[in-house]
């Protein structure tokens, strides 16, 4: 279950920040910030993890030399107040050094689970666009299903969506071609 929470010790008379975020534990769960709110997720399902190291493999084997995939956790800090770790990211080489990123991903993915689906579908979809990241992917491990947008003159635009058997074909942030019904074990 997701929960946005104040924890013990933390300040509750103004939003939560980069810093503060610093200060949870190393306990397995994942905490993040989205204006100011503590957003605390437990670890994954199967489910989602084969969707994320089956998406992880595909993006790898087409990723370009300047880009990079890396996997969740690793922290994005869109602002003072927003600190997101999307299941996957696409970035800079450049950007990626020590702990965290510095700057932003050409492509956040979020993969759903019933208990971050409304989260990662609104909240973080809107986090991400505000900040100026290109593409942004939803995958529906369920479905199975993906959704991309892109970001067109500051907005997301849906340029795709694919369910069941269906074939993806996307340009950005490098060409890649996924069958949304074929992951192993499912």
């Amino acid at each position: 279950m997701t929960a946005m929470t104040a924890a013990p010790g933390l300040p509750q008379s103004r939003p939560l920040t980069a810093a503060d975020l610093e200060t949870m534990p190393d306990d397995g769960h994942r905490y993040e910030l989205i204006d100011g709110a503590l957003i605390v997720t437990p670890s994954p399902a199967v489910a989602h993890q084969r969707a994320v190291g089956n998406l992880y493999l595909l993006l790898r084997a087409g990723c370009p030399d300047d880009l990079e995939v890396m996997l969740a956790p690793l922290d994005i800090t869109v602002s003072d107040i927003t600190v997101l770790q999307p299941d996957l990211l696409v970035a800079p080489r450049t950007t990626l050094s020590g702990r965290k990123m510095v700057g932003l991903p050409v492509l956040a993915v979020e993969v759903l689970s019933p208990s971050t689906r409304l989260i990662d579908l609104n909240l973080k979809r809107a986090a991400f666009e505000r900040a100026g990241v290109a593409s942004y992917w939803v995958v529906d491990p369920e479905v199975p299903a993906l959704t991309a947008w892109q970001l067109v003159e500051g907005r997301y635009a849906e340029v795709a969506v694919a369910t069941g058997e269906e074939t993806v074909r996307l340009d950005l942030p490098f060409p890649v071609a996924a069958m949304t019904g074929t992951s192993k074990g499912s």
